[in-house]
């Protein structure tokens, strides 16, 4: 069992992605295309190997998934526009310095329009669609940090989108995907980063001034004894929680509330030693989702295993030489031995 990042196989297992077009896996999740498009790219920025994607192929294939009559991306070319693919598609051109794109035949403004459209004008939440069929945290932080992303965030209501927030958190201090849903580690980093980017973490502390605390104290009770992360009580642990908890305890001044050490033993626990790639736990199948997800938990943890990895933005899910380059920088914590930006230039 590999006890260090094997980073070589790593890039070799997500260049070789595009060569299995022919499979049936393939054509089965071209609903996540852009997503994982977006995953796979900023695995190899994260690695430091940006140059094993094709700059100008990435930037081609995610114009092609543009819907025109929604005025926002799909995940697949001729596939309908929603705001999880529209987020990717936006991401994946700032990694590669190609927002410009958008200002031809008036995109940007339509971008903007679209996804100020899918909020609920009552309740702030965000709808995924047009189709205002279902509402989702995770909607929320999309359509925010694609906004900031814009420099557009100034064009949706800040407090309906605080309040939207607040509404779903629960007792136990978690946040739900909607008002009066379990609390999950998930929304526990797309609430906290949608907070974030609006300036509002203060938001948290509640009347009693501790909502941060409990909620940092929910996240650390995710940590089982193999050192891996749940998303829920009575869960089995999985590489990517190591992304979605630690982001919300980054962004929170928590993350030594889990033991960094035995969480990074069990993300290289689950690496393929043979075709490279990362699974959810170990002997699984590895798939580019939880390579992106333990690569960019490595980057937040630092230690050993991290090393040669870039700085990771926990707010925003792109590397910080991004974020940075854009000007749209929040605060977060950084542990000691994490990558930092600035010894990576």
């Amino acid at each position: 069992m590999a006890d260090s990042l094997l980073v070589p196989l790593h890039v070799k297992y997500i260049a070789a992605l595009a060569k299995h077009r022919g499979s049936l896996a393939y054509h089965l999740t071209t609903h996540l295309r852009l997503n994982a498009i977006y995953w796979a790219a900023t695995t190899l920025h994260l690695l430091g190997a940006p140059e094993a994607l094709p700059r100008d192929g990435l930037v081609e294939f995610t114009l092609s998934c543009w819907d025109d009559d929604a005025g926002a991306f799909g995940p697949f070319p001729q596939h309908d526009a929603h705001i999880l693919a529209t987020l990717s598609g936006i991401q994946v051109l700032a990694l590669n310095d190609a927002l410009g794109e958008l200002e031809k035949d008036g995109r940007k403004e339509r971008l903007v329009k679209y996804i100020c459209s899918l909020q609920d004008q009552d309740s702030g939440a965000f709808f995924g669609d047009s189709t205002r069929l279902e509402q989702d945290t995770r909607f929320l932080y999309c359509a925010v940090c694609a906004l900031s992303l814009l420099s557009s965030l100034h064009s949706v209501s800040r407090e309906r989108c605080v309040r939207a927030v607040l509404a779903a958190r629960n007792h136990d201090g978690g946040f739900g995907t909607v008002p009066g849903s379990e609390s999950h580690a998930g929304q526990a980093f797309v609430c906290v980063g949608a907070l974030a980017i609006l300036d509002a973490l203060d938001e948290l502390q509640g009347a009693d001034g501790k909502g941060k605390d409990k909620l940092a104290g929910w996240l650390s009770e995710r940590q089982l004894p193999c050192g891996g992360l749940n998303g829920r009580p009575r869960k089995l642990e999985d590489v990517c929680y190591s992304w979605w908890v630690l982001t919300a305890l980054a962004i929170l001044g928590k993350l030594h509330w889990i033991s960094g050490t035995k969480l990074s033993q069990f993300i290289v626990s689950a690496q393929d030693p043979d075709h490279g790639g990362i699974a959810d736990r170990p002997d699984n199948v590895a798939d580019v989702f939880h390579t992106f997800f333990g690569v960019a938990g490595l980057a937040m943890l630092g230690g050993p295993p991290a090393q040669g990895l870039r700085e990771v933005d926990p707010v925003f899910a792109l590397p910080a030489h991004v974020t940075r380059r854009m000007g749209i920088q929040k605060p977060y914590q950084r542990l000691p031995d994490a990558p930092r930006e600035e010894e990576a230039q």
